[in-house]
């Protein structure tokens, strides 16, 4: 059984990084013959087995031929005859394309070694255009080594702009969108993931609602980089800092979809944004079925970033009803994630490397502080001490306003 290490593991031990997962292909053998050797089927669209002891994926050798539109418009031949270097022909980018025999040789028929030496994403050939999903793939590699040094191939990105313009990128599905797009939102670099996008035409087939902000004026006074997209994406890449989980980072995204809605006579003023974007958001979430937590945080971080930034000059009964928005008490870790998001609101202005970039947010430790003082309001003892259960809630909330009061008067005193 000929056997090679391909892929993700190869271009990565080449870069000096962590190998997590190892993809083997096999050569020359039939299906019948992997599961009498003891390799268990998976594969649904094509034949890939399991190891009967690593369990690492095996896949036989294999083309393909374009058959229709979309990514699933192919008719797939895993012949025995299929050589390894047609198998690595059918693959997105020559980095990729990178073959690891048993005894350490590498099989590199289309310059992978290269272009890692080069720093250079490039497609194999010409079939890249068959595929629209490699669009994203090559995005989302943009995102994760953009930070190595690597840029996109001219002729790449003219080959994306092409998919782009003949609507090949129109045949994705929205699962497989969100998929590319989340696992972009993971990367060291996502805002790389959309500015490449966007270069190749995708952006506003893809994410409207997030192309519409791009030369939409803001303030200069609060943003020097004027531009709202641009703010986005600085707000989405200093996210990126602050937290690791694609939730918090989708939410960065999405916090001011309401700007792209503003009429211009208004411009570069913004009034108002906070409850515009709430249906752009929606919007987003329901075509891509982004799944119920993202979505959730996305929409609370939409409609009250402007509230968190204002905080500070609440009164105590507008910042109690801050805090039962955001549901503090019950949902402890998502009032987190929203004031990581708040602060890569606060420091995503002018550039990466302005002074805003790096500038402390205090109303984060204020609302934590809040949220201790409201959470310490016994609501069961209060509760059982009224009559009528109506009036409940509203004793509650004014316990807790109290306890706020009282909170700010003895911080006021003390400074």
């Amino acid at each position: 059984m000929d056997t090679y290490l391909v892929g993700g593991a190869v271009r990565d031990a080449l870069l000096g990084l962590p190998v997590k997962d190892r993809d083997w292909v096999v050569v020359g053998q039939t299906q019948a013959a992997m599961e009498a050797a003891g390799y268990r089927a998976v594969g649904k669209d094509f034949p890939v087995f399991l190891h009967p002891d690593t369990h690492e994926e095996h896949a036989l050798a294999r083309t393909e031929r374009k058959s229709g539109t979309g990514y699933r418009g192919f008719v797939v031949d895993a012949d025995p005859s299929v050589t390894l270097e047609q198998d690595l022909g059918r693959r997105d980018l020559t980095i990729n394309a990178i073959a690891q025999a048993g005894d350490g040789t590498l099989i590199d028929p289309f310059g992978g070694q290269a272009d890692i030496r080069a720093r250079t994403l490039r497609h194999v050939s010409d079939a890249f255009t068959e595929d629209p999903v490699r669009v994203l793939r090559a995005a989302r590699f943009m995102a994760r080594f953009a930070g190595h040094g690597f840029t996109l191939a001219d002729e790449t990105l003219a080959l994306m702009r092409r998919m782009v313009d003949d609507g090949e990128i129109d045949h994705l599905v929205p699962e497989r969108v969100w998929q590319e797009s989340e696992a972009a939102l993971r990367a060291p670099m996502p805002r790389v993931y959309f500015d490449t996008l966007r270069r190749c035409g995708a952006l506003v087939r893809l994410l409207p609602e997030l192309d519409a902000l791009f030369g939409v004026p803001q303030p200069e006074k609060y943003h020097p980089e004027i531009d709202t997209g641009e703010h986005t994406l600085l707000v989405l890449q200093q996210a990126a800092r602050l937290d690791p989980s694609s939730e918090v980072r989708f939410a960065a995204l999405c916090h001011d979809l309401g700007k792209g809605l503003t009429p211009p006579q208004e411009w570069p003023s913004h009034r108002g944004h906070e409850q515009r974007g709430v249906q752009p958001v929606q919007t987003l979430c329901e075509r891509l079925r982004v799944p119920v937590r993202t979505r959730e945080l996305a929409l609370m971080c939409t409609r009250l970033h402007t509230d968190a930034h204002r905080s500070r000059s609440f009164d105590s009964a507008a910042l109690a009803d801050l805090l039962q928005s955001l549901d503090a008490q019950r949902r402890p870790e998502r009032f987190e994630q929203f004031l990581r998001v708040c602060t890569a609101d606060n420091r995503g202005r002018g550039s990466a490397t302005h002074p805003f970039s790096r500038r402390a947010y205090p109303q984060a430790d204020y609302l934590r502080a809040a949220a201790a003082v409201w959470r310490d309001i016994d609501a069961r003892q209060i509760a059982a001490g009224i009559e009528h259960k109506s009036r409940v809630p509203e004793a509650i909330r004014q316990a807790r306003i109290e306890a706020l009061r009282r909170w700010r008067r003895d911080a006021a005193d003390a400074a």
